[in-house]
Parts: structure tokens; C-alpha cells; sequence
């Protein structure tokens, strides 16, 4: 135990220290591009780095395991279907939001709409933020924790005591990065952590592979998929968790949502230093996504082999099949790597909360003539409220059990999808007018309501990305109709800014097609055709 808690705050400190030597000779801390953008100074290894870091954390190395051990590969749609939204990214976003020089996805909104449009939707995103993504992310970082040091058992102390005490650790750590470093220091350790992560990660199921296989990794990959060759179709049936119907209609919506529009997300790829590096950022990223269910859907998989479906939560899937098969004196390495991708989360969403706050709310209505030094200093006193808030509020996740849980998770949907349809008429549709777009959020945001609500009361039951689907073109056909009874006086025109070189970066059509080819390859190699035997 102490030899694993040594290894753990060595890392960490490694870390925290490497990324204090890269930004404190920067202007960061007296500049709101520097502070919340990096200065626009990142190139695509960094962008890669951050932008798979903030991505990934407990929620998928926890969450979408333990999806596997009770479904099989048919969940591995969440993470491969990610790259085909990285490429619209790449071609179709990218390019506009860094023509319009944008800092938050909002300021979008202002610029295509209105102010009072912008503000709305900046709440929604900070009430998302506090009350579902950054809670959640300390929660399930602290159950990680918990199952690795066994804080409560070595402590003498009841669960949520421990549980308390792993998650304002966790906390604390996260906000001094976002709060003190900006985005730069978060992207560094990002980089760092990312190496540790995608090294980590693919060990867990190399080495259980090799002990099933007695030594050898080929036998070990044989001797599973013969025993449990129908956990390995991605092609899920429509009874089941992810249904092959649903990447056809609803599962678009939360993957481009997510890659395209939330900010946490694309704050990274709007801190490119050109579009030639944002894409190249975003796409490589792309490249990894297509294969890192072997990351977070294999080892679930194998677990279900592994513990012959014994275990009574799916969850406990990822954390026991590692304690299964690293050495002992190898756990404390991989609990920093896990601390790492948990903090990365944690400060990525916390730097653009501050961002959002400080940029669209205060300077935008409490203070329109704030300097940069007061922007900056008034972000970091936002992330330090907002990181106590979610400290305060992640520890009473666990009193309401599983359910509050996935209520969480779908209740981010009741505002993103009408975020997603306004913005997405905004760029597409030209003449979709404020008044309309308002419209929209409330009848998108209603209609979502009763189809979770309404009609399961009534005893008609969907999927839920199939809800979605219906739900998003009822709100677009919304906007449509209400811009025609209060149309925009003249049609919407994007405008170069000059914040940034925005040439297209030369390979950038040859790397889409590629990305796009290999994404069809894999989902047809895990289908009846490619290595799942016909039934």
C-alpha cells in the first residue's frame, strides 16, 4: 500500500511540475486568449493530447467497460462513430469557428443571433457543467479510488467519508491546474497524462489476454473469443443497449453535439495555432477514437469471460479485471494514470465553465468595459465557486444509487439537443431568425420532456436516441416555421476575422476519406461478415 501511495503522488507531483516549468514564463495570467486559449499557440500533438484526455476519464474507462461486460462490442458505437464527427469537425466546423475567431462556442451565437440567445445558452451550459459533468467526474473518480486504495478499509472510516475525501482531493488537484495554469497547463499535462493513459490503458488487456493465454497473447485472444464469440458483434439488436437501427438516427445528435459544439471539447481546437494544425489535431484524434474501445470496451468483454459473468455490478468490471492482472508494484503507476484522465476531465470542463462565465455573463452584462486582467482574475475566482459547488454536490450522487445516475446522464440531453438545432440552422439555414431560434429552445427543450415523460407515461417506450432523432427534426422544422412568421431581416454572412491562418491544411481531404474507410472497415471486421461466425 505505501509503496503504491509513493508511486502515485511522485507521478502526480511529476506531472503538476512539468506543466508549471512550460507556462509560468508565459503572458498567460494577463491575458483572456492566453488564459482560456493558450495563448492560440497549440499545435496538433497538444490539441490531440487534450482533446482525448478531456474526452476520457472513469466514466469510460469505469462506465463504458462495464456497458461491455453486460452487452458485448455493440457499445463500442459510442467511441468508434466519434471519429465520423471529428471529421465533420475537421471540414465543416473548424474552418468557420476559426474564421469568426471565436473563444466560446456562444460567442457564435450572439454573432448569428442575439445576445440574449448567447447568455441562455451559456446558463445551460454552466447548469450542465456544475450539476451533472463535473460532479459526476469526481463521483466516478472517487469510486475508482476507492476500489484501488481501499481509503475507507485502511482509513477506518465509513464509505461516504472516504468517498468525501477522494473527491475534494480530486478537487483540489484539478483546480489548480485549470484555475492557476489556464488552458495551456492543462493541455501540457494533458500530453503527459494522455502517453501514461493510452500506454496504461492498452496494458490492462494485453496482460489479462497473455495470463488467459497461459503466457501467450494470441491464445489468450483465441481462448476468449471461442468461449464468448457473440460478446464480440458490434451489430446490436433491437432489444439491445446500443441497437444497429440507432446509428442510422439519434446517435449523430450527442456524437457531433459532443465534438462540434460542446465547449469543453472544441475549446482546444479553437486554441490551434492555425486551422492547418487544428485539423491535423482533430483528425489524428479521429484516427485514435476508431481504436480505443480496446481500451474501454475490450477489457469488459474480457472480464465477462474472465469472472463468468459473476460479477453483480457491471461497473466493478474494470477496476477488478485490473487488479487481476497487473503486478502488484505496477497499481500505484496505473492509479496516477487514472488520477490523470480523471483530472483532465475534471479541469477541462472546469476552464471552460470559467470561460463561459467570465467571458459571456460578466464581461457580457456586469462589466462590458472589464480589461483582460479583470476577465482572467475574475475566471479564476468563477472556477474556484464552481469547483467548490461540484465538490459539495458529487458526494450525494451515491445516496441515490444507479438511478440518479442515468437520470443525470439523459437530463444533459434535454438542453443539448435544442443547442444542437439552432446551432446547427444557424449555420445552415441563413435566414432562421432570434425569435425563432428562442422558439426553438423552449419547444425543443418541452418536446424532449414529454417524449422521456409524456409517452412513457402512456406506455410507449423508444430508445432513447431514437426520442432524440424525432425530437431534434421537430424542433428544426420549429425553427423553420417560426422564422417565417418572425423572419431575420437579412441572411447571415460568416466573416474573417483574421484571428488565425485558416488554409485548409493539404492532406486534409486524402486523411477524411481514410478515417471514414477505416471506421466502415472495423464495424464490418466485429459483424456477422467479418470475424463473428454466422449463426
Amino acid at each position: 500500500m505505501l509503496t503504491t501511495l509513493i508511486t502515485f503522488f511522485i507521478f502526480t507531483a511529476g506531472v503538476a511540475f512539468i506543466s508549471w516549468r512550460f507556462t509560468r514564463k508565459t503572458k498567460m495570467a494577463h491575458s483572456s486568449i492566453g488564459y482560456f486559449l493558450g495563448g492560440r499557440d497549440l499545435n496538433a500533438i497538444l490539441i490531440t493530447a487534450s482533446l482525448l484526455l478531456t474526452n476520457l476519464s472513469t466514466e469510460h474507462l469505469v462506465g463504458l467497460n462495464g456497458s461491455a461486460y453486460a452487452f458485448g462490442m455493440e457499445v463500442m458505437a459510442w467511441e468508434t462513430l466519434a471519429a465520423l464527427a471529428l471529421v465533420l469537425m475537421a471540414v465543416y466546423f473548424l474552418p468557420r469557428y476559426l474564421k469568426m475567431g471565436l473563444v466560446t462556442i456562444t460567442e457564435f451565437l450572439e454573432l448569428r443571433y442575439d445576445k440574449q440567445t448567447r447568455v441562455i445558452c451559456s446558463g445551460l451550459f454552466l447548469l450542465l457543467y456544475i450539476t451533472t459533468l463535473l460532479p459526476i467526474v469526481l463521483y466516478t473518480g472517487a469510486i475508482t479510488m476507492e476500489s484501488i486504495f481501499n481509503v475507507s478499509e485502511n482509513l477506518h472510516i465509513d464509505k461516504f467519508t472516504a468517498m468525501v475525501i477522494m473527491v475534494v482531493g480530486i478537487g483540489i488537484l484539478g483546480s489548480l491546474y485549470a484555475i492557476l495554469g489556464g488552458l495551456k497547463a492543462v493541455a501540457i499535462s494533458d500530453l503527459i497524462n494522455g502517453i501514461g493513459l493510452i500506454i496504461g490503458g492498452s496494458l490492462i488487456p494485453i496482460l489479462a489476454f497473455y495470463k488467459i493465454g497461459d503466457g501467450s497473447f494470441s491464445n489468450g485472444v483465441h481462448t476468449v473469443f471461442e468461449a464468448v464469440p457473440d460478446r464480440f458483434n458490434a451489430i446490436g439488436e433491437s432489444t439491445s443497449d446500443v441497437p444497429f437501427s440507432v446509428l442510422f438516427t439519434g446517435m449523430f445528435i450527442p456524437q457531433v453535439f459532443y465534438w462540434t459544439m460542446n465547449q469543453s471539447i472544441i475549446q482546444r481546437a479553437f486554441a490551434a495555432k492555425n486551422l492547418a494544425e487544428g485539423q491535423k489535431g482533430v483528425l489524428l484524434t479521429a484516427f485514435f477514437k476508431i481504436f480505443i474501445p480496446f481500451v474501454v470496451v475490450v477489457p469488459g468483454i474480457i472480464a465477462y469471460y474472465y469472472f463468468k459473468n459473476s460479477l453483480n455490478d457491471p461497473d466493478y468490471a474494470y477496476p477488478e479485471l485490473v487488479k487481476a492482472v497487473l503486478p502488484v508494484g505496477l497499481i500505484g503507476i496505473f492509479a496516477a494514470i487514472v488520477v490523470g484522465a480523471i483530472l483532465s476531465t475534471f479541469n477541462g470542463a472546469l476552464n471552460s465553465a470559467s470561460t463561459l462565465f467570465s467571458i459571456d455573463i460578466y464581461k457580457g452584462y456586469f462589466n462590458q468595459k472589464a480589461t483582460e486582467t479583470e476577465i482572467v482574475k475574475f475566471g479564476k475566482k468563477c472556477g474556484t465557486v464552481m469547483a467548490i459547488a461540484s465538490m459539495v454536490i458529487a458526494p450525494f450522487i451515491s445516496m441515490a444509487g444507479k438511478g440518479l445516475y442515468i437520470i443525470l446522464q439523459e437530463f444533459s440531453s434535454i438542453f443539448n439537443m435544442p443547442i444542437f438545432a439552432i446551432i446547427i440552422a444557424g449555420l445552415l439555414l441563413p435566414k432562421v431568425s432570434a425569435k425563432a431560434a428562442k422558439i426553438g429552445l423552449i419547444t425543443g427543450t418541452l418536446l424532449y420532456l414529454f417524449s422521456k415523460f409524456g409517452m412513457e407515461a402512456m406506455g410507449f417506450r423508444f430508445h432513447f436516441l431514437h426520442r432524440l432523432a424525432v425530437a431534434f427534426v421537430v424542433t428544426i422544422l420549429t425553427l423553420i416555421i417560426a422564422s417565417r412568421y418572425y423572419p431575420r431581416e437579412n441572411n447571415f454572412v460568416i466573416e474573417d476575422t483574421g484571428a488565425v491562418n485558416v488554409e485548409n491544411w493539404k492532406y486534409l481531404k486524402p486523411a477524411c476519406i481514410f478515417i471514414a474507410i477505416l471506421t466502415i472497415l472495423v464495424f464490418l471486421f466485429f459483424s456477422p461478415i467479418g470475424i463473428i461466425p454466422s449463426q
